[in-house]
């Protein structure tokens, strides 16, 4: 008789969880994996895959203005109907949630589509069943979910990011709390869609932690698209209106109201009711898992990857994070992930793409630097007569010539700044950028055309 039931048990079937099923199944592992929402995840069900088709929908707005500069017309005006595009990407969130599942089972994973708690270091309670299931190692793979951060009275009136994809109708106004990437990414993208915008945030400006010109330039942007920020504000209260729609109240200035407001203040990580702190597993200030570079707890049977670590909150991340611990406990490949030099993306119009350390950052590390930088009017905005810009900036120490950053707002910028992820992956310099031949014409190429660094 063997002295565990499994050799892995998984708690969540998101990106990180299902990856590191598979990678331990395929080691020899018998894994059980328990998920009691859909299988797939945050990114998949209602995150990063969902958001970024909404994305491609808004877009096509300005697709059809700049046709015309080309020499296209169209046989009518335009219509949007937000319908057709909320359930084709439900439809196509249940396609991928269907392929994870078969990815599991392919693997032989047992699936079990209850909620699972821990019940100490080797033991989990599947809470519908009540069945204990007995493993060698834990996996805690459970995401992060959306928090009202600070608690504001009347919030329950408010939407997250989880129900914002299955709204009934299109909102003719849209207050959004919150000057993070996922609050700036929905805002964006509704007021393409045609619904009139309004972000309230407390800070003084937008994206906290990316390059000042970045910020500075994609808030400008986003009130050009209309936009209406009203930043350094506190939101005290919301209440709701004889006619349904809802009131929000500021510390200072004016009520706004509007017909939804979406609340993205942050996401925290899911741990609540796991019974972590019971298993000894040590727990950080918000909640996260506190675990090594290994995504080892203090518990040494339960390991934890993904944004209930609070680490680097990225799906990419949390694969390999699991893929890692995958390979290493029951591969007997160990490896780590370097979290110092990841790529992201921010899907607003226009988009953010960044690698590597912004000029403030860089500073504060003790770098002497210089620093390139290049506005631009793309070439389509030249025939279809769209006012609209493009910004890259690289950040370059100026002893190593290493490049410690890359910074681009722009059309295609996350696309860009994946292939020069690989360039400062692998310690590039700015001889190495001046070096390679320009591709052209092409946005990317002012990449490696940039050749006069700023003035000081």
């Amino acid at each position: 008789m063997a002295e565990f039931d499994v050799d892995l048990f998984v708690i969540g079937a998101g990106s990180g969880g299902t990856r590191a099923a598979r990678i331990a199944a395929g080691h020899g592992a018998r894994v059980m994996i328990a998920e009691e929402d859909r299988i797939g995840g945050t990114c998949v069900i209602r995150g990063c895959v969902p958001k970024k088709l909404f994305v491609y929908a808004s877009r096509f707005a300005d697709d059809f203005e700049d046709a015309a500069g080309f020499g296209w017309t169209l046989p009518g005006t335009p219509s949007f109907d937000w319908p057709t595009l909320r359930d084709a990407v439900a439809n196509e969130v249940t396609r991928l949630s269907g392929l994870y599942r078969k990815g599991l089972e392919g693997a032989k994973v047992e699936i079990r589509e209850e909620r699972a708690v821990i019940e100490g270091p080797h033991a989990v309670r599947l809470q519908r069943s009540g069945e204990v299931v007995t493993a060698r190692h834990i996996l805690v793979a459970t995401g992060g979910w959306p928090s009202f951060d600070p608690p504001i009275p009347g919030g329950e009136l408010g939407i997250s990011s989880n129900e914002v994809f299955h709204l009934p109708t299109l909102p003719k106004r849209l207050l959004v709390v919150g000057g993070g990437y996922i609050a700036l990414e929905f805002a964006s993208l509704f007021a393409r869609l045609g619904v009139a915008v309004t972000v309230l945030h407390r800070g003084d400006n937008i994206l906290r932690g990316f390059d000042e010109d970045i910020r500075n330039r994609l808030r400008d942007a986003l009130k050009e698209a209309g936009i209406a920020f009203r930043l350094g504000c506190t939101i005290e209260r919301i209440e709701e209106l004889p006619d349904g729609a809802r009131r929000a109240h500021c510390a200072t200035g004016a009520p706004i109201e509007a017909d939804v407001v979406l609340v993205a203040t942050g996401r925290r990580p899911n741990t609540r009711g796991l019974g972590l702190e019971k298993a000894g597993v040590r727990l950080g200030a918000l909640g996260e898992i506190a675990v090594d570079a290994a995504s080892a707890s203090s518990v040494a049977s339960i390991h934890a990857v993904g944004d209930v670590t609070n680490r680097v909150n990225l799906t990419p991340v949390a694969i390999r994070e699991g893929h890692a611990f995958a390979d290493s406990v029951f591969g007997g490949k160990t490896w780590t992930v370097d979290h110092g030099t990841i790529a992201s993306a921010v899907f607003t119009t226009p988009e953010v793409g960044t690698v590597g350390l912004t000029e403030a950052q860089a500073v504060a590390a003790g770098h002497e630097l210089r620093v390139f930088e290049s506005g631009f009017r793309p070439m389509k905005a030249t025939i279809s007569g769209r006012h609209e810009r493009i910004y890259m900036k690289l950040v370059i120490d100026a002893k190593t010539d290493k490049v410690l950053g890359v910074h681009i707002l722009g059309h295609d910028a996350g696309e860009i700044v994946q292939a020069a992820a690989i360039a400062v992956t692998m310690g590039a310099t700015k001889a190495d950028f001046d070096r390679t031949v320009a591709l052209h014409p092409s946005a990317a190429e002012e990449l490696v055309t940039m050749r006069t660094p700023r003035a000081s």
